[in-house]
Parts: structure tokens; sequence; C-alpha cells
């Protein structure tokens, strides 16, 4: 089989290389996993660069999200989930409850991840995934999808009527925008490119603040009548923006920060309620909780690009040149794509 390594955390595109591997046999408890599609996220970009929060092993397998299908099951495993179509959660011994370093191992870091053509993965870190998603698009469900999973419900869930915020037209906000959408809340999305306005509203956004703008937190304050948001998903580190934008006792979702690591000053927090909570993407429960909610609502998620493997190298700087909307994706072997194009 064909796999990808990156010879260390900190290498870059340039620390990429294709190698010849033996496929795995699933010992057990233990399920084989045919790769369809892996799909790119900014993790991945903080695994290349050498600043990735965990810790990443040598020569490690990158990407933490896609999807495939059973072909294989190890001793203890019902046979019944062979030619299941399934997605692995980022932390695979990561079940349910509270994020600890005790469930910390993650594909792409600790563990090899999904940019390979077979990956043996335990039967309890993987969750069916729906039939109205097409690979590519399902392949986006475990980082980005359960991100923006866990920033709307995990911390104080969103109610109907409230107010949440998202911030560009990345991986993580396209999903935050639907997802509190069906929730019931009004969503208020910013982006620097009025072009894209188009997109959020039809994927569920109420209204869209230019964030070109010196102080689109004042802008948020009066689609809000002066309120603010109940909950701002933070991806882009204008996290002071964030909390000015943030309604008295809000919760701002710490997902990233693509941008530059502004000082936050405490009293602004103080001052305002926030609640500021770390989200370290999320649980094999919390996927088990998104795929339910992506079946009901049939929701599908936007699909920038799909490379093919043998042009992961390109994907990847395609994903860097900063242009895509939404998620970028390497189709590894034969099945139906979608685009932000034919959606």
């Amino acid at each position: 089989m064909r796999s990808y390594r990156l010879s260390r955390s900190g290498a870059g595109t340039a620390g990429l290389r294709m190698t010849d591997d033996e496929v795995p046999s699933p010992g057990p408890g233990e399920v084989l996993v045919e790769v369809r599609a892996a799909s790119l996220s900014y993790r991945d970009v903080m695994v290349l660069r050498g600043d990735y929060v965990l810790p990443v092993r040598d020569d490690v397998v990158p990407l933490a999200e896609g999807v495939g299908v059973v072909a294989g099951a190890g001793p203890g495993v019902d046979r019944a989930v062979l030619g299941t179509r399934v997605a692995a959660a980022v932390f695979p011994r990561w079940q349910d409850g509270p994020f600890t370093p005790a469930v910390a191992d993650q594909l792409g870091g600790s563990w090899d991840g999904v940019l390979t053509e077979y990956r043996v993965l335990p039967a309890d870190a993987v969750v069916e995934v729906p039939a109205s998603l097409t690979d590519a698009e399902a392949a986006t469900l475990p980082c980005a999808g359960v991100t923006a999973w866990n920033a709307l419900t995990g911390g104080r869930p969103v109610r109907p009527g409230e107010t949440v915020l998202t911030l560009g037209t990345g991986g993580v906000s396209l999903w935050a925008v639907q997802l509190a959408a069906v929730m019931g809340a009004r969503v208020i999305a910013t982006t620097g490119d009025p072009a894209k306005s188009d997109l959020l509203r039809g994927l569920g956004a109420a209204a869209v603040v230019d964030r070109r703008t010196a102080d689109w937190p004042s802008a948020v304050r009066d689609l809000t009548g002066g309120r603010g948001a109940d909950h701002v998903v933070e991806v882009a580190g204008t996290l002071p923006d964030s909390v000015a934008a943030t309604a008295f006792g809000g919760e701002v979702g710490v997902v990233g920060f693509v941008g530059d690591r502004a000082a936050l000053d405490p009293y602004a927090v103080f001052r305002g309620g926030v609640t500021l909570r770390p989200v370290a993407v999320g649980s094999r429960a919390q996927l088990v909780e998104l795929v339910r909610a992506v079946e009901a609502c049939r929701l599908r998620p936007v699909v920038d690009r799909c490379f093919p493997f043998e042009a992961a190298p390109e994907a990847f700087a395609h994903y860097l040149g900063g242009k895509a909307i939404g998620k970028v994706v390497i189709t590894v072997a034969p099945g139906p794509v979608a685009t932000a194009e034919g959606r």
C-alpha cells in the first residue's frame, strides 16, 4: 500500500514523502479501514510548522480526519461491520467526557494518520457515516465538523433564539454556521471578503459583517441591539475582538489562532462576564452526536477542492495558500466527490 509520511514536525511540505508499506492486519478489537478520502485541517498546518500543541512523532503518517470502508476485522469484532463506511475519532481513545492527557493520543500526531491507503484502527474509535454524504464530504466530519459541534454544544449548549457569531469561511466556521442555524440560533458571520456573503447566507447566516471594518465588534453589537453574541466560535486569532463582541455571560469557544496571537486584557473578560472555553476537537461520543444531526437535518459541508492521492503535496500547497473556501480533500481511493462549484 502507499502512504505519505512526514519526516518530522516542522519539516514543512518538503518533509512529505510517499512510501510503500505492507498492508497491516487488524489485531484483537481492531478493524482494517480502506481509506477513501482524507481532509486537511489547520492542525495539520501546525504539525507541518512544528507548533502543534500535542506531541507529534517523527515519520508520522499525517492528517487526522478521513473516511473509509471497513475491509477487515480482528478477533472480537463483529464481522457485520465489514463493508461499513466509517470515520474515526481524531482522538481514538477519547470516548466521552472531558478531555484529559490520558486520552490525548491523536491521529496524525502521536499515532499515524489517514493519508494512507489502509489504516488499522480500534473498532470502538470508528463511527458509521451518513449515506447522504459523498466520501469527500464525510471526510470533513471528524475534525472540522466535531470541532464546530463541540464549540456549540460542549460547554453551555446553544439554545434556540440565541445569537452565534462565526468568523471567516474555513471548514470549522462553515460547519458552525450550518449547525447553529439548525439549532435555532441566529447566526452572524464575519468575512474579510464580501464576495463570500452569499455563501454564508446560503448556509444559514442571518447577517454578515465585513471583518475589514476596524470596529467590527460594534457592528455585531448593533445587530444584536447592543447585547452582543451569546456564543462565539473563535478560530481567527482575534480573541480581544471576539470578547468585545460577546454578550455579558456569553461564551467564546477558542478553537485556534489562524492569525496573530493578540494579547487579551483579563479585565475585558471579567467586565464582560465572558467564559473562554478551549475546544480540543471532540470525543467519539460527540462525533456520534454530530453524525446524527447531519443525517437528521440533511446537512452537507462545503468542499473547496479535491486532489488525487498522488497530488497530496499540491493539496497542502493549495490549503497553505489561504484561498480555500471550505475543506480541501485528498481522494485516496475511487469514490464520488463533490466540490464547492458543484453544490
